[in-house]
Order: structure tokens, then C-alpha cells, then sequence
């Protein structure tokens, strides 16, 4: 469904050309012209001037209670550009009678593709391999050069087997065979589990993930879940990859254990406080890491723009939309 000309959006960054040429095709666009992150009072400013009807956000933007409060009675729906969605505050937003929507199901296999790819440049020593190559330091083949694992036939545990977690399970298992183990808020049907072993407590899950994803939102509960007594369960010289927040994860405790070799690799497409990541992760060779980049694929995009765009329309028009969060 088209958002109709009469629609008007603030765009808090620009999107992919297609995207963006959807977006002004399709209703009244303001957009962030560039790439710095706009404050709260600046979102407030363009939403104001633009008497915009919805305020599209990306995953880095905090839109806290106090912002929500102070958004113009324009403002019906804020629509994020990501299926995260921690940086917004439900309750404001019910508070207020605004919508809020979000971009589940399409983007899962590219978020899934790239949790494959950490596994395995993590456990291939990929970044201390492309350094010998760039750094004009390789010597020749060897059979004692970069030892590694194999993805192939280990176990991994996933916490979290949302749609994400259950799309990295199925590459896993059928293109890898893999074991799969999950740990999960609730068991999933069978239908669903595709052979993986449901674990209810993290801490059984733990012992058996030789690789262990990360998956999971970010909540109260998961918040630091990866630390100093959670590693000393896994076994040693696991491989750990993470493509949920960053905030899941004790970066200083991590740190602590890659370098001890306590945990042998790590791929991580997350960071506490991005764009900023932790000095300690930048002088360690065992690490595969990547700038956010999940759902970065021009295919997966263009249905998120699409899909937010339509529910919008259908939200303005007083209709149910299934990724309607609040």
C-alpha cells in the first residue's frame, strides 16, 4: 500500500538510493543529509518544521520518554529501521497514543548469513590471516600455519532462537552439521526446533557450546549475560560470535578471556556504545569483527524500506499491521 503524498516523514539518516527513492516517491520526505547522528533537540526540530505524521529512526537513536513527550500531536507513528528495538520507550509511546513499528522477518537471513560469516572468520583466524597477506609478512605455506577449527561437525549453542537465531540454526545444521543447542525464554514447538536441543538455563546450554551465538534482544535480563562467569562455564577455547546488542556481552571480561586463550576467537558485529568500541578489542588478533553491519545488503533493505512504509500507511488508515510493537 502506498504511504499516500500526504504523509510526511522525517528520516533521522539517509537510506540505500533505491530506499530513499521509494521513501520520496512515495510520501513528503525530510531527510538527515548526512552521516551525523542527530541530538534529541534536532529530531525535535525537523519534526516540528516538517509537522511530520511519522519519525522513521535507526537502532542508534535514543528515543527516550522525554522526546516522546515532546514530539508534536503530528507525530503518529515512530517506525524504526531495524527489528531492535530497545532504544525506544514503549510505555512513552502507548502514553501518547503512538504506534511504533519495526522490521522483523526480512531481515533475518541476512543477519543470519553474517552470524555464519563471524563463526567462521573467528574460527578460521581469518583477520590474522588477511594481516599476513596486506601486511607482506607471509612467508609461504606451512603446516603448522594458522591453526584453526572446524565449524563444521562442532556444537553450537545459540541464546535466543527468535527468527534470527532459528535462520542461523538452519544453516548450521543443514549446510554445516552442526549440533545445535538452544537456550531460549521459552522451549519452542517442535515444529520448530529443527532437532536442536532446548536448554532452559543458560548455564546448562553453556558446557555444550564449543561455538555459542549470541542472538538474543537486549533486556534486563540479557544485559551483560556473556561475562567472566558465564566464559569460565564454556568449554576452553570456544569459539563466540554475537549479532544482537552489545550490550550482551562483558567487553572487559571477554577481552580478559581472548587473551588468556581462555576463548579462542570471537566474531562481533556489535559493541557496547557504538560507533566507539573498546580499546582492548583493537590490539587482539583473535578477533573477526565487523561495523554492524547485519542486515547491510541492498536486499534486504529495500524491504524494509517497503515494509515500513506500508505499515505506516495502513497504521494512518486505522488498520492492524503485525509489526506494530506498541
Amino acid at each position: 500500500m502506498n504511504a499516500g503524498k500526504e504523509c510526511r516523514i522525517v528520516l533521522t539518516r539517509t537510506l540505500p538510493g533505491p530506499v530513499i527513492e521509494l521513501f520520496h516517491n512515495s510520501c513528503s520526505c525530510l531527510v538527515n543529509p548526512d552521516e551525523r547522528t542527530w541530538g534529541r533537540e534536532e529530531i525535535l526540530r525537523q519534526v516540528r518544521e516538517h509537522a511530520a505524521d511519522a519519525l522513521l529512526v535507526m537502532a542508534m537513536d535514543r528515543i527516550d520518554a522525554g522526546l516522546i513527550e515532546a514530539l508534536p500531536d503530528t507525530v503518529r507513528v515512530i517506525a524504526t529501521f531495524s527489528v531492535g528495538h530497545d532504544h525506544i520507550d514503549f510505555a512513552a509511546a502507548r502514553a501518547r497514543g503512538i504506534a511504533v513499528l519495526s522490521t522483523p522477518d526480512v531481515l533475518s537471513d541476512a543477519v543470519a548469513d553474517l552470524g555464519m560469516l563471524l563463526l567462521l572468520g573467528a574460527a578460521r583466524r581469518a583477520f590474522e590471516a588477511m594481516r599476513l597477506i596486506y601486511g607482506r609478512t607471509w612467508t609461504g605455506w606451512s603446516p603448522t600455519q594458522m591453526i584453526g577449527r572446524d565449524v563444521s561437525g562442532g556444537r553450537l549453542g545459540i541464546v535466543g532462537m527468535g527468527r534470527i537465531g532459528r535462520a542461523i540454526a538452519r544453516r548450521a545444521r543443514h549446510g554445516f552439521g552442526m549440533e545445535m543447542h538452544y537456550h531460549n525464554r521459552t522451549r519452542l514447538a517442535a515444529g520448530l526446533e529443527d532437532g536442536a536441543t532446548f536448554h532452559a538455563r543458560l548455564d546448562d546450554l553453556l558446557p555444550l557450546s564449543d561455538f555459542l551465538m549470541l542472538a538474543a534482544p537486549a533486556t534486563p535480563d540479557t544485559r551483560g549475560l556473556l561475562n567472566a562467569r558465564s566464559i569460565d562455564k564454556l568449554p576452553n577455547g570456544a569459539v563466540v560470535a554475537n549479532v544482537s546488542r552489545g550490550d550482551l556481552v562483558d567487553d572487559e571480561a571477554l577481552i580478559a578471556a581472548l587473551g588468556s586463550g581462555r576463548v579462542m576467537a570471537a566474531g562481533l558485529d556489535v559493541f557496547n556504545g557504538e560507533p566507539a568500541i573498546h580499546e582492548g578489542y583493537l590490539g587482539l588478533p583473535n578477533l573477526f569483527l565487523q561495523p554492524h553491519q547485519g542486515s547491510s545488503t541492498i536486499e534486504t533493505r529495500l524491504p524494509m524500506g517497503t515494509l515500513l512504509l506500508d505499515s505506516v500507511a495502513r497504521v494512518r488508515a486505522g488498520e492492524t499491521v503485525a509489526n506494530r510493537l506498541a
